[in-house]
Order: structure tokens, then sequence, then C-alpha cells
């Protein structure tokens, strides 16, 4: 069987079916050599982490010899009438499939937004931003998000009480600001989650401009540039507009906007094919769609890797995703707010928001002690 992507979900299934044991093999394809946990990138931008030295990375090799047999390569297309993907070092055939490439970001989306702003989606950017905070002399610092969906429900909120913390503790003369398309933090909860946030962000001197659209960036005078207005900047940080892989949105797996339509509680996307993590598009009740998060894509690969797992062994499937999350939004100063609910039981998941404690930024940091494990 084959896993394409050596993220959050691919790693997850690819660590647990090696468990499983047997005569399956599992071949896991990913174009980077390394492993990179997002959810420590906001860490690493205020210095709390580093990067490449190992505490946000592991090389994806150390997965061979335990049952995991590993490529480095380019996924260029998906056949699934033969079972074969295609990648730049040669073709895998597959008997079943699972479909964990992530998103892809597009800033070159807006205009002037690639060579203007930093990000924090991945290893790189993070670092880079961190450069940037440190030698940052005052001013506004902007937060924009562009577009939805984006990878983790609440990562430009958790960044903008981390870097003001940051800024803060420095002695920086500076005012953070976010600005959102979104209508309100976390649409996806219930209102008063959102109010919630909104009060959290308000108490720590950080402004939020909801349902502010991003339409270009002009460098050269330091301004963004919304539907409603200009905004000035000193430093720029945007969640950039995330699409689907190239080689799923032309595949037949896609669907009208090129996201995998992966079926809710199997995660199956065609016959042997299982879509998990930030690719897939999962329709909720109310017209919402299932949110992309790390913690949502590490689950449902424990679903398709036990389903998968039994199939092999000539069992029934039993396993079904819940849609059940449980999300940790760090604040500063050493205390996070625990998010949890379930999806599935109603349009907005029933989200509850748990004040923040030092308690829920212990849990934090051991997941992600624990989800770095396995890789030493």
């Amino acid at each position: 069987m084959a896993i394409v992507g050596g993220g959050l979900g691919g790693l997850a299934c690819a660590q647990r079916l090696a468990r499983h044991g047997g005569k399956l093999e599992v071949h896991l394809i990913d174009r980077r050599s390394e492993h990179h946990f997002p959810p420590s990138f906001p860490w690493i931008a205020v210095g709390k982490r580093r990067g490449k030295q190992g505490e946000a990375s592991r090389p994806l090799a150390n997965l061979v010899g335990r049952g995991v047999r590993f490529t480095q390569a380019e996924v260029t297309g998906v056949d699934v009438d033969r079972g074969a993907v295609s990648t730049t070092s040669g073709e895998v055939p597959y008997d079943q499939l699972v479909l964990a490439p992530g998103a892809t970001l597009a800033p070159e989306s807006v205009e002037g937004l690639a060579g203007a702003a930093h990000g924090f989606y991945t290893l790189a950017e993070a670092e880079r931003l961190r450069d940037a905070l440190v030698t940052f002399g005052g001013g506004r610092v902007l937060i924009a998000v562009a577009e939805t969906p984006y990878r983790s429900l609440a990562a430009p909120y958790e960044l903008a009480f981390l870097v003001n913390d940051f800024l803060r503790r420095a002695g920086v003369a500076a005012r953070v600001d976010l600005l959102t398309a979104e209508p309100r933090p976390i649409p996806i909860a219930e209102p008063a989650v959102g109010e919630r946030v909104a009060g959290m962000l308000e108490r720590r001197g950080i402004g939020l401009q909801p349902g502010r659209v991003l339409e270009s960036v002009d460098p050269s005078t330091r301004e963004a540039r919304f539907g409603e207005g200009s905004e000035p900047y000193d430093l720029l940080i945007a969640v950039p507009p995330h699409r689907p892989p190239g080689f799923v949105a032309v595949s037949a797996l896609a669907g009208s906007n090129g996201w995998v339509r992966a079926e809710p509680f199997s995660l199956g996307a065609e016959s042997n094919v299982y879509a998990i993590g930030d690719v897939t598009e999962i329709p909720l009740a109310g017209g919402s769609t299932l949110p992309k998060a790390g913690v949502l894509a590490q689950a449902q690969a424990a679903v398709v890797a036990d389903n998968i797992a039994a199939l092999a062994a000539g069992r029934r499937p039993r396993r079904e995703f819940d849609g059940s999350l449980s999300y940790y939004l760090d604040v500063g100063s050493g205390r996070a707010a625990r998010a949890k609910g379930l999806f599935y039981r109603s349009s907005r998941g029933g989200l509850r928001l748990r004040r923040p404690s030092r308690r829920w930024h212990r849990d934090k940091v051991l997941f992600e002690r624990r989800s770095l494990r396995w890789l030493r």
C-alpha cells in the first residue's frame, strides 16, 4: 500500500500501520526528506523552539527499518483505474492508497503578497519571521488572513498572541492588529467562542477587524489594500490563500473546487483510496465544512490505518471517524486555552473553549513531544 504525504496525517497513518505489523508493506512518499511539525512553527517564530536543530523536525528516513519504506519524490499524478501513483522517481503501484499531501500555499494569488509578507506555515517561513521579529524596531505589525479555508483553525490568532507577548517582553513599542476575511474568530464554532477569542485579543491590546478581504499589497508604500480601504504596516505577516496540490486538483478524485470529497466516517474517496487531512473537503450540516487541522488529520489517520490493517488480515473494517476535536490555543505568558468539540454532532461542532491556563499549555507541549517521539 502507498501513502502520499509525510505530514501529520500521512506520518501518523504510516506509524500506526507499522505498529500493526503483519505482511502489509507500507510505502510512504514525500517530496521532502524531513517531517516538519507545523504546530511548533508559531513557537519557532517567537524563538521558543529551534527548527532544523531538531526540536521541530525529524528525518523521514528514520522510518526505514520500522516497517515503512520511504521514497523522497514529487508526486505528479494518481491513476485510480490502474492503481498507480506517478512520481519524479517512477511509478508506485498500490492496492490501497492514502492521500495525505496537505494543502499548497498560494501567496501569488494576491497581488504583491509573496514579496511583501512574512509567513509561518513552513519551517523556513517561521525561521525568517523569527529573524524579522528579533530586529524589528517597532511600529505596526499587521497580520492578514487572506481567505478561507486555511490550515489550523486558530493559527493566526495564536500567532497574534505570541507576537504581541514577544514584542512586549522585548520592550519594543509595537501595535499588533489582525485583519481577517472571516466574519469572526473561529467561525466554525458558535458565535460565543469567537466572542471569547475577540475578548482575549482586546484585553491584550491586539486589534481585530473581521470581514476584511485582502485584495493586494504595495510593498513600496507598505500598504495592504482591502475592499474597504488600505492599511499601513511596518511588518506584514499573512495567512496566504490555500489551494489543493496540483496533481490532486486535476485528478479524478477532485471535487468541483479541487479538494477531495472524502466520505465523512470512513474517509473513503474512491475504491481502495482514502483521503485524510488538509486535502479533504468534508461537508457538515448547515453548509460548512470540516476545518483543516493537524489533530483532525491524526485522528483520521488512526481510523484509516486500523481499517486497512483489518482488511489485510481478512477482517471487516469497523472503525469510523467521529469528527471530534481537541485543540490548544497558546495565548502567551505560558498559558493556553483548550477547544473541544464534536463536529459531526452539530453544524458548529458543539465547540467549547476553556479559559487559558498553565495546565492546557503543558498539555500542548506534551502533544508536541508525543507527536515527534516516534521519529527519534
